[in-house]
């Protein structure tokens, strides 16, 4: 039967209108999990109290200097800010800076570059206890402290949080400017048209109005019987697809909307890889759109309206695979896509039998960060070590091939190796993402996917964590993953911690092999000596080297 027909079977677009709590499963942790995650449903189409006070703190704040807004935040608090500001806020008089990242050389350089005194610092975190932005929050309020003193320090910082969060009494205890309670019953990767969202676009001068408007048009066309309705044809073309092998997810986008695919990603890979199954997605990091993919690719176009290059591509990309068309009128309806692939993610999971608002693997990573910083857990011991001072280690299911003192190309080589039809590249870089330095990587990803024929994706840690995390560990175990971590000497000390960040970064890398490793996937982990352009793009050359391409300057 197909997808449609089984939406139609499962009146699943009237159930999910309704808040049918058991369309997500019988169980009662389903039932309650689902209960506390669908009041997403109709967020633009009630919107207009919400957007006021959030337009009147953005009000308040632009009646002083403003020149940046830095978001501390992680996952679903903060990659559709990023999304909203790489799409809609550019060239604007105010700067957003998403730091979803706990490398010390990103949080140093973002220091150097911002000044306090005209600064609002937005620390999101739904839950309120997120290690990341608790860690980063407690760097720039000591360094805004320092700067302008405890009084004022505190004034440039507003919360964004649930109803009674522990991020709730630090802000009332810590003089924030201001609190914004997000809604209890939307989970994080849901939260695009929360505050989560709207206050960073505000606060960037993006017409929220707009941006509402567009997605409640979407979120009625998403109410309709499924034979008519985006979202179910959106569900049924990557159910059916996956069914027919074509469980990766390819997303092409015109370069505008290039950010969109790191939130699709997140929303798809988290939502539904679990219990052994998922969807895998595989944003298309090049301008430069392949002919045609492998048989296990679905493809699915989002394009701007104006974009005829792209619209020419897609007949082309229809030779090998089956292709959805997204088409944009122009750059606001971003809103309506939000709206678009959270509803399709919905209806994802009981087609594809998993619970789409849980991330119990998610939770796993982070028990297994803590204990690396307990020291009761650490990631398995190098294996050899490369002439240019890389340690090497084949982990988990991947066998140690036994050379003596083997190359990066050689160990890379390897891991391209043990892939079998239809695995897919993860490549997981604790890496910087300053300066152009992930550029190399960024380059080579679709260069060694088209030469070896398998999907490769490139995720930074640890964002990756809290999105496609769930899906390496608990979907299928089709991986293979590389795992690149440095031995930079840059760090950042934590007030009130008893570690500093580089302790914490490591911690989270190492944490996330022996989870990998737990869950018997096949992983390379290579530890660089630094985090120099040059050994990044050294990296990058031995990639191209295994997967037999021939580099070019």
């Amino acid at each position: 039967m197909k997808a449609l027909d089984r939406l139609n079977d499962l009146d699943a677009v009237a159930r999910l209108r309704a808040h049918d709590a058991t369309l997500f499963g019988e169980s009662t942790e389903d039932i309650a999990l689902a209960n506390k995650n669908l009041g997403w449903t109709r967020l633009a189409r009630t919107s207009e109290e919400v957007i006021e006070q959030i337009r009147q703190l953005a009000r308040d704040i632009s009646s002083s200097a403003l020149t940046d807004v830095v978001l501390l935040g992680m996952g679903g608090s903060s990659l559709a800010a990023l999304v909203l500001g790489d799409v809609l806020g550019a060239n604007r008089d105010v700067r957003l800076h998403v730091l979803d990242t706990t490398c010390p050389r990103t949080i140093n350089d973002a220091i150097s570059s911002i000044d306090p005194a005209t600064t609002i610092y937005l620390v999101s975190s739904k839950s309120g206890g997120t290690i990341e932005p608790n860690t980063l929050y407690a760097i720039f309020r000591d360094n805004a402290d320092k700067t302008l003193g405890h009084e004022e320090g505190g004034r440039r910082f507003v919360a964004l949080t649930d109803p009674g969060s522990p991020l709730e009494a630090v802000a009332a205890s810590g003089g924030f400017r201001a609190l914004v309670s997000t809604p209890e019953n939307v989970g994080g990767r849901f939260s695009a048209l929360t505050p989560f969202g709207l206050v960073p676009a505000e606060l960037l001068g993006i017409d929220a109005t707009e941006l509402m408007r567009r997605a409640a048009n979407m979120e009625a066309a998403c109410d309709l019987p499924a034979d008519e309705n985006p979202a179910a044809l959106l569900a049924a073309f990557i159910a059916d697809a996956r069914d027919d092998g074509r469980d990766k997810l390819t997303l092409v986008t015109s370069p505008e909307l290039r950010s969109f695919g790191l939130w699709v990603e997140q929303l798809v890979a988290e939502s539904l890889g679990k219990s052994g199954t998922g969807v895998v997605p595989v944003p298309e990091l090049s301008d430069d759109y392949p002919l045609g993919y492998g048989a296990d690719r679905a493809v699915a176009v989002l394009r701007l309206e104006p974009d005829q290059r792209l619209a020419e591509w897609v007949p082309k990309l229809r030779e090998a695979s089956p292709v959805t068309e997204l088409v944009l009128r122009d750059l606001f309806d971003i809103g309506a896509q939000f709206s678009l692939w959270e509803h399709a993610v919905a209806l994802l999971g009981p087609l594809l039998g998993v619970n789409p608002f849980g991330q119990p693997n998610v939770q796993a990573a982070k028990d297994a960060t803590n204990a690396v910083l307990r020291g009761t857990l650490s990631g398995p011991e190098s294996t050899a070590s490369t002439a240019d001072g890389s340690a090497i280690t084949y982990a988990g299911s991947l066998p140690d091939p036994g050379h003596a003192e083997p190359s990066i190309a050689a160990a890379l080589g390897h891991a391209l190796a043990a892939l079998r039809p239809g695995d897919y590249v993860g490549v997981l870089a604790y890496l910087p993402d300053i300066d152009g330095l992930m550029e190399p990587l960024r380059a080579v990803t679709p260069r060694v996917s088209a030469a070896t024929g398998a999907a490769v994706t490139l995720e930074l840690g640890p964002r990756y964590l809290h999105s496609t995390g769930q899906l390496h560990k608990g979907g299928p175990n089709t991986g293979v993953f590389v795992v690149v971590t440095t031995r930079d000497t840059a760090d950042t000390p934590v007030p009130e911690r008893p570690w500093d960040l580089r302790t914490l970064f490591r911690a989270q890398a190492e944490g996330d092999i022996a989870t990998l490793v737990a869950a018997d996937r096949r992983v390379l982990h290579i530890d660089l000596p630094d985090a120099a352009a040059e050994t990044v793009s050294s990296l990058a050359h031995a990639f191209l080297n295994a997967a037999g391409v021939v580099w070019e300057e």
